[in-house]
């Protein structure tokens, strides 16, 4: 069986631009993907902590120390300048790798800085 669970987590990061007519995604500093283990292009739910708008899109890669987050496309109906997000990534993990499992947690401050980080520990394959 194979379980569905959180594979990383940006908590509480803070938009800072939104660009409606560029083509759907999300721009995280490098640095953040990074420290998340979130990859590029990989599939990411976005919860809006500002206003309670729930979507999904993708990750692309913004300016490493840049402390980006740039909601795109349509999902910029969704979130702007100053909104509080919490990104998630899932990742779908059999019984035996869950006995090593942990998320990849990362806190930040009001700046888009990590203030806090949860290892991941990658599972390794049976």
């Amino acid at each position: 069986m194979q379980r569905t669970m959180l594979q990383a987590k940006l908590h509480r990061v803070r938009v800072t631009q939104s660009e409606l007519h560029y083509e759907g995604s999300c721009a995280i500093d490098d640095d953040l993907l990074e420290a998340s283990g979130i990859k590029e292009y990989q599939q990411i739910d976005i919860y809006n902590v500002t206003n309670g708008e729930r979507f999904t899109t993708y990750a692309i890669r913004a300016q490493r120390g840049s402390r980006t987050i740039s909601v795109n496309g349509a999902a910029a109906h969704k979130a702007g300048p100053g909104d509080i997000l919490i990104i998630a990534a899932y990742s779908g993990y059999s019984e035996l790798e869950l006995q090593k499992y942990h998320p990849s947690l990362v806190y930040v401050d009001e700046h888009n800085r990590i203030i806090a980080h949860r290892e991941r520990i990658p599972v390794q394959a049976a």
